[in-house]
């Protein structure tokens, strides 16, 4: 999966385990899910943590929406839902994983 290296500039809060954010694992890191936005520790500063790829989530059949169980995440024109430790964001009739 490729990342963009999307500095977010100006974010003086320092995300971790408390600190009150959503904490996803995403591969090699975690994201934390801030503002509407998702970032990631990256030398020193936070990126906004977004793929580059269209990756859909096959064999899904959980319907997520609102009262689904799990955490909503609003994410641009969307609403993203945490499962299973990964992102799913609604995709023409299926579920991506971001």
């Amino acid at each position: 999966m490729t990342t963009a290296h999307a500095p977010h500039e100006a974010h003086t809060h320092a995300h971790g385990e408390g600190c009150g954010h959503v904490a996803i694992p995403h591969g090699d890191h975690v994201d934390y899910v801030h503002d509407g936005h998702v970032h990631r520790n990256h030398e020193g500063h936070w990126d906004e943590c977004e793929s580059t790829e269209h990756t859909a989530h096959d064999g899904h059949d959980h319907t997520h929406g609102e009262g689904c169980g799990h955490v909503a995440i609003p994410h641009g024109d969307h609403i993203d839902y945490v499962h299973n430790g990964h992102r799913h964001a609604p995709h023409d009739g299926h579920y991506d994983d971001h």
